[in-house]
């Protein structure tokens, strides 16, 4: 294992009202202060930087391909109306239903003691956004922010290094994916791992009095165990009880995921080149990006979904790589509504069945509009409208079709309860698994649309 990374203090600075020395000298105790929010700030920069350099180089495939297609307009933020508000609270009734007053964890899918790294962080980003939104107050905020932290904190690390795929929200503790305890865990997802960066980010340049906690989360874990190279890896163990690296991320998860570790000054260089694993395949005439690696070969699937790129909108906001690359996918699902009379918004959803976990994708595995589980078997017959796509496109783009998706979506919400994932195509019945991603991805486009992306100085109006 390789050592752990160490980090100046997260602390942020108080005012300095004195003169002369005294000021001399807070300078001077404060410069590591200083160094490390300049760092985080030199690094935002240069994520964009990267990112514009890589679609301005000429001569190459990527660059002849991508620069043909027309963007739709992003919409601009504005207030919530009472309706837009109501809403939020439907979302945020899930988080107050699902909370565990033990350690603060939220449980990922209703009344289950279970969650990833990924739901935990959902559960930060949808804290957040109910906070901005004014659907809890300062106390609240705090409270449930710092019981979340300390247990983060805490955590059981899967072989010392990093968190483990999955814990009981009750009591903390490592476990499998079907929430049976284990002592040494199942592994860690790299994915999961640069999700919960993302909040982090948010939480140290807004939140001074949660930035020591999460000091002690990021020092106490070995993020160079996850990192080779600019690449991400996870780990899982094999059938002799060994630790494998395995890498981990595509075409649209792996950039996105990658953004918030460079902004936490870590090297993910390579994850956040767009172009290195690129393929174009054409759908209804529009050139759509997938990965080109093998799934055979790397035993993952490169799955097309709406849920990447519209987190990497209403969080960081769009470069115009990713922008571009968003609008397409948006695009043909547009298409596929006026060439079939279907609406379309598909993504990675929950469904109240089994199998109860399906990637409704726009392509994977050599197919268009397919639908498989996570073992690649066929799931056509629960192929969604997903709700967090739906309204994630409506509040990105505002179009006359995403009004429609809007729409359709709105009877699929239980104000007491929360937000169902979606619709079956199929039968028109609702999907009624009720889960903290589905629920954080409304809260976090509900306050995208009022205040913007999310990773930025946030500035109450109120203020």
């Amino acid at each position: 294992m390789t050592s752990q990374k160490k980090i100046p203090s997260l602390m942020l600075l108080k005012p300095l009202r004195v003169e002369g020395d005294m000021f001399k000298q807070n300078l001077i105790h404060a410069r590591s202060h200083i160094i490390f929010l300049v760092g985080l700030a030199i690094a935002f920069g240069l994520v964009v930087k990267l990112e514009n350099w890589k679609l301005e180089r000429s001569g190459t495939q990527s660059y002849t391909q991508i620069e043909k297609s027309a963007t739709v307009d992003v919409a601009k933020n504005r207030e919530l109306s009472p309706i837009e508000l109501g809403w939020a609270k439907t979302a945020w009734a899930y988080f107050e239903n699902n909370t565990q007053e033990s350690t603060g964890l939220v449980n990922s899918v209703d009344a289950y003691e279970s969650s990833t790294l990924w739901d935990t962080s959902s559960y930060l980003m949808g804290l957040i956004s109910a906070y901005r939104l004014g659907l809890i107050d300062e106390a609240e905020f705090d409270g449930r922010m710092s019981k979340v932290l300390g247990t983060l904190a805490d955590l059981d690390l899967f072989d010392g290094a990093l968190p483990n795929k999955a814990y009981n929200t009750r009591t903390a503790k490592m476990t499998t994916y079907t929430n049976e305890v284990t002592e040494r865990g199942i592994g860690w997802s790299a994915i999961d791992i640069a999700r919960l960066m993302v909040p982090m980010n948010i939480i140290v340049w807004n939140y001074p009095k949660h930035v020591t906690a999460v000091k002690d989360i990021v020092a106490s874990w070995d993020f160079d165990a996850m990192l080779r190279d600019g690449t991400m890896y996870g780990t899982q163990v094999n059938e002799q009880g060994e630790t494998e690296l395995v890498q981990e991320g595509r075409l649209g998860y792996e950039e996105y995921a990658a953004k918030s570790l460079v902004l936490m000054g870590m090297d993910a260089s390579q994850a956040l080149e767009y172009f290195d694993n690129v393929l174009f395949i054409e759908i209804f005439g529009e050139k759509i990006a997938t990965d080109s690696r093998d799934p055979e070969r790397f035993q993952a699937h490169n799955y097309i979904v709406s849920e990447p790129y519209v987190l990497d909108g209403i969080e960081f906001g769009w470069d115009q790589t990713s922008k571009e690359l968003a609008a397409r996918v948006f695009k043909v699902q547009r298409l596929r509504y006026e060439d079939s009379g279907v609406l379309t918004a598909v993504s990675e959803d929950n469904i109240d069945q089994a199998p109860w976990f399906v990637y409704n994708t726009v392509f994977t595995d050599g197919k268009t509009w397919n639908a498989i589980t996570d073992t690649g078997e066929d799931a056509s017959a629960f192929r969604t409208l997903s709700t967090k796509a739906a309204l994630g496109w409506h509040v990105l783009f505002d179009t006359e079709y995403t009004k429609e998706l809007a729409d359709a979506v709105m009877p699929l919400q239980d104000p007491k309860k929360g937000w169902y994932s979606g619709r079956y195509e199929a039968s028109g019945k609702p999907n009624k698994a009720l889960t903290a991603n589905t629920n954080a991805v409304v809260l976090e486009s509900l306050a995208y649309r009022r205040f913007g992306k999310l990773v930025a100085i946030y500035k109450n109006d109120s203020e």
